[in-house]
């Protein structure tokens, strides 16, 4: 069960992060609490002052108004518990998916898997459905050179660095069954949340990267 909560809040690598913090905070001892901030107002659009804005994130935002894509955003500290992620999903009214970045073992393919928190991710049963054995979780270098992203800060945005298309886009089928879709806008200390049928008919076309619907069991 906790492994199957951390894998929902993104990913990375053998480390266990969630959302780009790591859980074993050195600068902390275990009687100390971990301290965050959430700013509990739910913004419509880009920052007004884009001041310590990074430019990857104003990019994101920059795709997102040059396709008259309506988003509400939360912006927070990089989030140290699950609950505290939970709370940013509660301020949003939606969750933000599993984004996994994964590899096959020749370190030749890459892909983007978007999946629900709900479901635990079985590499044998994504392996089957897109024909290709013994997927793994990218190295942050690949994360880096491909994406243009650091671990804890995957979401589907990244593919607008994506030029030469190297990493092949996978969609859970019921993430496109909810109304809302919700992912990071390139950094992890601020949320976003839009339509699907937004992502569907103007995002993911922008960024030319045609998805591959997949089916992932729920635990049984």
């Amino acid at each position: 069960e906790r492994d199957n909560i951390l894998e929902r809040h993104h990913i990375q690598l053998k480390n266990e992060s969630i959302r780009g913090v790591k859980m074993t905070n050195t600068n902390q001892t275990p009687s100390e609490p971990l301290t965050y901030q959430i700013d509990r107002t739910l913004y419509q659009g880009r920052p007004a002052d884009t001041a310590g804005r990074s430019d990857k994130e104003l990019r994101a935002y920059d795709l997102l108004d040059s396709l008259n894509v309506s988003y509400s955003r939360v912006d927070h500290d990089a989030l140290p518990t699950i609950e505290a992620c939970q709370e940013v999903d509660r301020l949003l009214g939606t969750e933000i998916c599993k984004n996994l970045f994964l590899r096959n073992a020749q370190k030749t393919d890459f892909y983007l898997l978007l999946m629900p928190g709900d479901k635990k991710f079985k590499t044998a049963a994504l392996s089957k459905q897109i024909g290709s054995a013994r997927l793994s979780f990218a190295e942050p270098e690949f994360l880096e050179s491909l994406l243009g992203l650091t671990p804890g800060s995957v979401t589907v945005l990244g593919l607008m660095n994506d030029t030469e298309k190297q990493v092949r886009l996978l969609i859970d089928k019921d993430v496109l069954s909810r109304e809302d879709f919700a992912c990071h806008p390139c950094i992890n200390t601020s949320s976003l949340k839009f339509k699907t049928r937004d992502l569907l008919d103007k995002v993911l076309p922008a960024l030319g990267h045609p998805h591959t619907l997949v089916d992932l069991p729920r635990p049984e």
